[in-house]
């Protein structure tokens, strides 16, 4: 499930909101070496001062047999709850974010892209896509943002089409309607799909979704971009019969990640050791919910009560394979698998031009980076 914005438009609306919040770093570069030397030292010494302030604190909190506060956290989603996300909620209802410190929020984005409220401070984590991660580095004002977990392996997204209209292949795309919901890589995507399939990809109408859901391809539009988890097991349950064409069996390029979570520069920075924390409770909550699905489905509807039981313990099963598939680690991200899809952008004109893996990602934080 997605809720996209234009990218190059956040990360410029995420440089103005920097600016005006009077993040003078970049001002400082004019200045004298000295005066920045010095800038640097008082920073120093106040993280020192703050360090040493904490540590008197826990300290005394041992001392006198309280249990030191817990850290506040905010998670801000890509769209509403779903399975997607049922680790985080487990590790919430399991109190394992509570074991290692933490007071986590969950929240839903209300006002703006996820990326850019992380970036300019507004949550400490958030849920987006590899796409979104590497068109806001791209920008002409690039969003100071990294990933730092996966939480699927593998791209379970494809094209749908209403099975009795048979419509099976890209290569039957030309002249047909698709609706979907205008992110930035999504006709670079189609383009690609229908070119390598002999079909010409100006002959395929695309226009915006108005939410209509899957009863709109059997008379309204002919495709739409669909989540194995989700979206096909509402088809299922609602006896529609689909023709399902996954993408990573039309290109491996767009074998991306997706979701992914990230986390702003400045907080990997400032607070590493809160980053593994959280990542840590977080990989429990899934592998808990990898083991007991039905369960993870149950504690899911606790915060998503508006979803019948039937879809999320359907979706949940689906899913319980797929958070760690051909991976012995959790969230773990590759190289390859970054490069290729950045590759593909370039290719298509998404981006302009390459970014380095290195600088989209990280496993540093993961519990399995501690192992080694």
């Amino acid at each position: 499930m997605k809720k996209r914005g234009k990218i190059c438009a956040a990360a410029l609306c995420a440089a103005m909101v920097m600016a005006a919040a009077g993040c003078g770093a970049r001002s400082g570069e004019t200045v004298a070496a000295g005066s920045a030397a010095g800038a640097e030292n008082a920073v120093s010494e106040e993280n020192e001062t703050e360090v040493s302030e904490d540590s008197a604190a826990e300290e005394i909190s041992q001392e006198s047999g309280e249990e030191a506060p817990l850290e506040d956290v905010t998670v801000i989603l890509d769209y509403v709850a779903n399975t997607n996300h049922t680790g985080m909620y487990v590790a919430l209802d399991k109190g394992y974010y509570e074991e290692q410190g933490l007071n986590v929020n969950i929240v839903e984005p209300t006002e703006g892209a996820t990326a850019t409220l992380v970036a300019v401070g507004k949550g400490d984590f958030g849920i987006s896509y590899q796409e979104d991660v590497t068109i806001a580095l791209a920008s002409e004002d690039p969003l100071p943002i990294k990933a730092i977990a996966t939480l699927i392996q593998h791209n379970t997204s494809g094209f749908v089409t209403y099975a009795d209209k048979n419509i099976t292949s890209p290569a039957d795309f030309e002249g047909k309607t698709y609706a979907g919901w205008g992110g930035p890589g999504e006709s670079a995507v189609l383009n690609a799909v229908m070119t390598q399939a002999g079909a010409d990809f100006s002959k395929l109408n695309v226009i915006t979704s108005d939410g209509a859901g899957f009863a709109a391809l059997e008379n309204q539009v002919d495709i739409m971009w669909f989540y194995e988890a989700w979206d096909n097991i509402q088809c299922e349950l609602a006896d529609f019969p689909i023709n399902y064409m996954p993408l990573r069996e039309l290109d491996e390029r767009l074998d991306y990640y997706t979701p992914v979570i990230i986390a702003s520069d400045e907080t990997l920075e400032q607070n590493p050791e809160m980053v593994r924390r959280f990542l840590a409770a977080t990989e429990q909550g899934y592998r808990y919910a990898m083991e007991n699905p039905e369960e993870g489905a149950e504690i899911l509807h606790k915060y998503a009560p508006d979803y019948s039981m039937e879809l999320l313990s359907r979706s949940q099963a689906y899913l319980a394979d797929k958070y760690m598939e051909d991976s012995d680690t959790w969230g773990t991200m590759k190289d390859s698998v970054w490069d290729n899809y950045t590759d593909f952008m370039v290719e298509y004109g998404v981006i302009d031009k390459d970014i380095p893996a290195a600088d989209c990602y990280t496993n540093e934080f993961l519990p399995s980076a501690d192992a080694q």
